[in-house]
């Protein structure tokens, strides 16, 4: 079974300190949404908001035809995986996987039938039998997992189940995650502080901050078009350069910096939104060229670092430091005199209210 989860103006608080603020939320049925973000954002407080654990001082919380807002945590029937995988030491994995069907009352042979099943699907065939304690990291998050989807919730729900594991282990459970996921069809939300992670497993991801969702889109969407400063920043556009448009001859646009340097963007990949608006780019996004190229910002080379794929820079600029790329063929020393052109393709134009 799976359904629709809807959040519609929560706010939350603890004791005072108001934590959501209005936020509102449609994940649709079967999707996996991410809610990504730095410490203290609000996405483990709107985990909290839906699983029972916190009530709303505002707003309503529906999952497909039922309201929420008011339920105890234990009526809800979410499936929940949490950080520290919550397993019972003196269980077995399949007790463990079969707590929520005996809770519900399901008959000891049928839910051993269902937690052995279970058990199978995420990989774990011959350790029915063995404890806890007995387990790695990955087989015991793999048992949360497996007890998770055991009891066939309407909504699944993920705290940060990977920070505890090593970096190669991450993405295999990652990958098995989306696996089962995908194939129960199950409605789900992720929270994690790790954007590769929430890009990799995820249908959409809530970008948030300060108890409100900055931004939520696709990944790739996410990626490449950011809606504003804050997520920009985010998803790692380091330079945000100050710039007015100038001239327009219906194909490219000109724009000038606060120093007076002048660009040529052409509309067809970036159109700025407004005449005063904002370039921001990643390093792959600006290109250092010798300095006889007339159409762009001069600067001169601070810092030069090899990445293997291009050498990175960092420059020099009247209007502050720059981080660009440049080809591994012609190398430039620091003190060099260089200009440094915007790869349209590898950058967004945002309003400059933003700032």
């Amino acid at each position: 079974m799976s359904v629709s989860l809807t959040l519609e103006s929560v706010s939350a608080s603890y004791g005072a300190t108001r934590v959501l603020k209005d936020l509102s939320l449609d994940v649709t049925k079967g999707e996996l949404v991410s809610l990504l973000g730095a410490s203290g954002c609000g996405k483990t407080t709107t985990l909290r908001v839906v699983a029972g654990f916190l009530q709303p001082t505002d707003g309503t919380i529906t999952l497909g035809d039922r309201d929420l807002t008011r339920l105890p945590a234990h009526a809800r029937n979410i499936g929940l995986v949490f950080q520290t995988y919550a397993l019972f030491p003196h269980l077995t994995v399949r007790d463990n996987v079969a707590f929520g069907l005996k809770q519900r009352g399901v008959a000891a042979a049928e839910r051993t039938k269902r937690a052995n099943a279970m058990i199978s699907r995420v990989g774990l065939d011959g350790f029915a039998d063995r404890y806890p304690g007995n387990l790695s990291g990955g087989q015991r998050q793999r048992v949360a997992l497996a007890r998770a989807l055991v009891i066939d919730p309407p909504l699944l729900m993920f705290d940060e189940p990977l920070s505890n594991l090593d970096a190669k282990l991450r993405v295999d459970m990652r990958v098995e995650i989306r696996r089962l996921q995908r194939a129960n069809g199950t409605t789900a939300v992720y929270v994690t502080h790790d954007q590769e992670e929430a890009f990799s497993i995820s249908d959409r991801v809530a970008i948030m901050d300060k108890g409100r969702i900055m931004q939520l889109d696709r990944p790739e969407v996410l990626y490449a078009q950011p809606a504003n400063m804050f997520v920009a920043n985010f998803v790692g556009f380091d330079n945000m350069i100050r710039m007015e448009v100038t001239g327009d001859d219906g194909t490219t646009v000109r724009a000038t910096t606060e120093s007076g340097a002048t660009v040529a963007l052409p509309k067809v990949r970036l159109e700025p939104p407004a005449r005063r608006f904002v370039l921001a780019a990643r390093p792959e996004g600006l290109r250092v060229e010798a300095a006889a190229n007339a159409i762009g910002i001069p600067a001169t080379v601070n810092l030069r670092t090899y990445l293997g794929r291009a050498y990175q820079y960092v420059c020099d600029t009247e209007m502050g430091s720059l981080t660009a790329n440049g080809p591994l063929s012609s190398p430039m020393e620091p003190g060099t005199a260089v200009t440094i052109v915007p790869e349209p393709d590898h950058c967004c134009a945002l309003p400059r209210e933003e700032l």
